[in-house]
């Protein structure tokens, strides 16, 4: 008996056994030291199918250019620092991480921190090992009725506003991108940087760093605190200017500060440590047992999903982002709909208008338009097309759009394709999914209804209404035989345009296909196999 080789996971740093077991038994799973650069292009020049790492492996250009047949890289963890996204993207390696596994513990370090520096932890502890009893010394202040600034209100930055309105603090904060109605669902004033930076008395951060929040907190913003201020930087190294803040707090211009991460790590020796009114830890947000068992389980999650064919919601590079529950059964459809309507038209589209009608329309549905030209692109015989690489591949070639109407007539649901052909033509592919086991359906082709499976294999005939056609097929194809599983013929009028529509049990060669044609006379004869 043939044994067909499992997937092959390469675990490059340390997880918690949850993460094997959450992988289950479905993979051969190998294990190397991902911080040692020459081991680790080693095991991924074996060939992998995904690696799953933390912070310590770099996932760059020439590691994802050393892998054969990799498909996923998954971080174990929020940030992703270590990988290079666009390389991955180009290779069509999909990069998935864990999201919400360390929120929590994140928020929960940045308010240890708030804590610590409001009320001199670290040092008073340090003196006191050190033989000293000094109260007077370390005099600290309290949290409630001040004002809390945070700047970038995004998960964490919920939890930590949450948690510090229950210490009777009032919470403002900063994001450009959150709508304010949102914020004021949870108590919280959105306002300008400079407004929350003269106002508050504790600040957080909570952003990544990118190019726009590089040294956001620099020498300039640090001119418009209050001498009493402590800003606390639990998020992402080099948002708050280190070089700025030591001088800030030698000067008194800041009261304290609570560090968590650096602008490099390791860090062991800032000038900073040096300091009474800063409280560090070593990049310890998501280092706690729950955090790291999240993280471990949510990654193996989606390396089963990834390498199961399904789409992650949490990769990070597809298009689409975060899938609804309500979406994703119809990402299959589309696909298979953008099959059907590649293989009629006998060419890739140049363009295809996803329409998504009903209730699903109030969804975000961006991710269909991916969709349709992954299906598009599998019907021309395009190989290895995924989520990740689907729309580098179609650049140029075929593009896609998706538009919303609630407004659905004959269905709570509905998808339309319409399809633009180079040489002025169209094709329209309509489905649905119906009942509670939401079964795939094509329920009309060019106008012509249907009430369609979209089974493996299909067989499609556009000719002239007239007496004997239906027998002719049923004879051409039981004389190769193959069986007819269902059979639907939809015409405009009697005796004019009619669509034939065939779910077979099996694929039909071209030599059956040139035989159909020529004993119907039917002027288009396509017959698909479809690949889910």
């Amino acid at each position: 008996m043939l044994r067909v080789a499992k997937p092959v996971v390469l675990i490059a740093e340390e997880l918690s056994p949850a993460t094997l077991s959450a992988l289950g038994p479905d993979f051969e799973v190998r294990n190397c030291d991902g911080a040692n650069r020459t081991e680790l292009l080693v095991e991924l020049a074996k060939g992998v199918d995904a690696v799953l790492i933390r912070s310590a492996t770099k996932m760059d250009a020439e590691a994802i250019a050393a892998s054969k047949g990799l498909k996923v890289i998954a971080r174990a963890g929020v940030g992703l620092d270590n990988v290079d996204i666009p390389a991955a993207t180009a290779a069509g390696v999909m990069v998935v991480n864990a999201p919400t596994s360390n929120i929590v513990s994140a928020a929960e370090l940045a308010i240890s921190l708030l804590l610590a520096s409001a009320r001199f932890i670290s040092p008073a502890h340090a003196a006191l090992r050190n033989g000293k009893w000094a109260r007077s010394k370390y005099t600290g202040a309290e949290l409630f009725e001040k004002t809390l600034g945070i700047v970038g209100f995004g998960r964490i930055g919920q939890l930590v506003a949450s948690r510090m309105q229950a210490f009777g603090m009032e919470v403002i904060a900063y994001d450009p991108y959150l709508q304010p109605a949102r914020a004021a669902q949870l108590g919280v004033k959105l306002v300008d940087l400079e407004t929350l930076l003269k106002s508050s008395d504790f600040i957080t951060i909570h952003l990544p760093k990118t190019k726009e929040t590089a040294n956001l907190i620099g020498a300039d913003a640090l001119k418009l605190v209050k001498p009493s201020v402590r800003i606390i930087n639990a998020a992402r190294g080099g948002v708050l200017d280190e070089t700025a803040l030591f001088e800030a707090l030698t000067s008194g211009r800041v009261a304290g500060a609570g560090l968590d991460v650096y602008a490099t790590e390791p860090c062991t020796d800032s000038p900073l440590f040096t300091l009474d009114n800063v409280v560090a830890t070593p990049h310890l947000g998501a280092s706690t047992d729950e955090a790291q068992e999240r993280a471990g389980i949510a990654v193996a999650v989606s390396v089963r999903k990834a390498l199961g064919g399904e789409l992650v919601p949490d990769a990070v590079n597809v298009k689409g982002g975060v899938i609804h529950e309500d979406i994703r059964p119809s990402l299959s459809l589309v696909e298979k709909m953008a099959q059907i309507a590649t293989s009629l038209a006998g060419e890739l589209p140049v363009s295809i208008e996803v329409q998504v009608r009903g209730d699903i329309a109030g969804h975000d549905s961006s991710i269909l338009g991916t969709s349709a030209m992954k299906g598009a692109l599998i019907a021309t015989g395009a190989e290895d097309v995924t989520y990740v690489n689907a729309p580098g591949l179609a650049e140029g070639r075929v593009t896609s759009s998706v538009n919303t109407d609630p407004e659905s007539p004959e269905y709570r649901s509905m998808i339309a394709l319409h399809c633009a052909l180079s040489d002025g033509r169209s094709i329209v592919v309509e489905g649905t999914l119906m009942g509670i086991r939401l079964a795939e359906k094509i329920i009309a082709i060019d106008g012509f209804d249907l009430d369609l499976p979209p089974t493996e294999n299909l067989l499609f005939l556009r000719y002239t209404d007239k007496p004997g056609v239906v027998g002719t097929v049923g004879n051409a194809l039981g004389k190769a035989g193959i069986n007819i599983a269902g059979m639907q013929v939809a015409r405009n009028r009697a005796g004019g345009e009619a669509l034939m529509a065939l779910n077979v049990d099996s694929s039909i060669s071209a030599q059956v296909v040139a035989a159909v044609a020529k004993e119907t006379g039917a002027e288009l004869v396509r017959a698909l196999t479809l690949i889910s």
